[in-house]
């Protein structure tokens, strides 16, 4: 009852929080043994975590906890707009039944150096089913101290009554075949079912799941017979970067992809991967990545969430020091885990910029984002270039509130892969 009371009294809170000022959602992880948090759709880890109402594809949600005991948890979930802050609806208009729910499928680690649980639940299930289609913040929280909140996490809901066709191409409003890539969408519908899509529609342009530098669009470029376009817009202009790197950690006894070598210190293993070079001044190299994204999985096992270890993963970048901003280490694996985690420390005495962290054993993606002081948007020019070809993935999701409405819902989305 306590539980309840608590998480009730939560969701009230940020949800009168929105009346007055903006409260901060993004996604963090707030206990630092948790580590290889994925949420996603059970048939596609790849792919953007978006439940379609009505659909068998539910969400997974999959993380660690590291500890020799194990924790017993309990989620609940905040219904927001279309820019992440707390609706004005009541949990019983947009959750059925009470908004917790206690995660009973766990496991512990199996022939590991590194003790942990993992974790792993669906949403929507049996004991929590979303009435409502939009945006979810995801809290885990301790089953007797739920005021010890564990990570806070993003997913969405979509009604997909509307058709969304995103494009991308390297002939820009501001160079041609050059570093850019400008997106373009055209949204489709029955004529009349949006009635004013000047004012209550928002679109939300996300370039490789970064949240830094995500596009907020309120206002379209034009709209015909059951078509609404978005177009030739400075704001859909987006820097091309690069593929992003690979580096691969499946097997503890012999060499993978970037790692130089691999050795056993007690506690734990040790990955020294191969010293990245800047490639701003390079040619471009294709590489087929998977925008960020990140595999866990252990090569000498069938049971890679229970028996996959974890190595301290040595990150180094060959560079003169760079000076007004931050270098960061970027990628689904570092998603709301704190700056400090991810930033690159400067060593004078081998040129490098350097990152140790520990993962689990798996394929990464990464790149890394220099951050000028004074701004929060990363920048792949510096280091890693920004060249037209890159294979980008380009998600945008369109969202309604018609005159009258409470919140706004997610009425359609569309994902492109390209930029060529």
């Amino acid at each position: 009852m306590r539980t309840r009371l608590f998480t009730a009294m939560c969701c009230l809170v940020l949800a009168i929080s929105a009346f007055s000022q903006q409260v901060s959602t993004m996604p963090r992880i707030i206990d630092p043994k948790v580590k290889s948090l994925q949420v996603a759709p059970v048939n596609n880890l790849y792919l953007p975590p978006i439940y379609v109402m009505g659909s068998d594809n539910v969400l997974n949600v999959n993380f660690d906890y590291l500890d020799y005991d194990v924790h017993y948890l309990r989620y609940s979930v905040t219904h927001c707009n279309a820019n992440w802050q707390p609706s004005t609806l009541v949990q019983s208009e947009y959750v059925s039944g009470f908004n917790e729910a206690d995660i009973t499928d766990y496991a512990q680690s199996n022939s590991t150096f590194v003790h942990y649980y993992n974790y792993n639940f669906t949403l929507p299930n049996a004991d929590m089913q979303l009435l409502k289609s939009g945006n979810y913040l995801l809290s885990v929280y301790e089953q007797d101290d739920p005021e010890k909140v564990l990570f806070i996490t993003r997913f969405s809901v979509c009604e997909n009554v509307v058709g969304v066709h995103v494009e991308a191409t390297s002939r820009t409003d501001v160079d041609y075949n050059g570093s850019h890539q400008q997106v373009s969408i055209v949204v489709e519908g029955k004529q009349g079912q949006i009635a004013d899509p000047y004012n209550e529609l928002t679109a939300v342009v996300t370039q490789n799941s970064r949240t830094d530098n995500e596009v907020y669009l309120t206002r379209p470029l034009m709209v015909s017979s059951g078509q609404i376009t978005y177009d030739h817009n400075p704001a859909l202009i987006f820097p091309a970067g690069n593929e992003y790197r690979r580096i691969e950690t499946v097997n503890l006894h012999s060499l993978n992809m970037g790692v130089e070598r691999i050795q056993y210190f007690e506690p734990y293993y040790h990955a020294t991967l191969r010293i990245d070079q800047p490639r701003a001044q390079s040619p471009y190299l294709y590489d087929q990545t998977q925008h960020g994204h990140f595999t866990i999985r252990n090569a000498e096992s069938d049971y890679s969430a229970t028996e996959s270890d974890y190595v301290v993963t040595h990150f180094s970048l060959a560079s003169d020091q760079l000076t007004g901003g931050h270098l960061y280490l970027q990628g689904a694996f570092t998603q709301g885990l704190p700056a400090s985690s991810c930033l690159m420390h400067y060593d004078a005495q081998s040129s490098t910029y350097t990152c140790d962290m520990l993962l689990k054993q798996g394929a990464y993606n990464y790149q890394y984002l220099w951050v000028p002081d004074g701004t929060s948007v990363g920048q792949t020019a510096l280091v890693e270039g920004d060249k037209y070809q890159t294979s980008n993935e380009y998600l945008v999701k369109i969202y309604d509130r018609p005159s009258g409405e409470r919140y706004d819902r997610l009425i359609g989305y569309g994902i492109n892969f390209g930029g060529k």
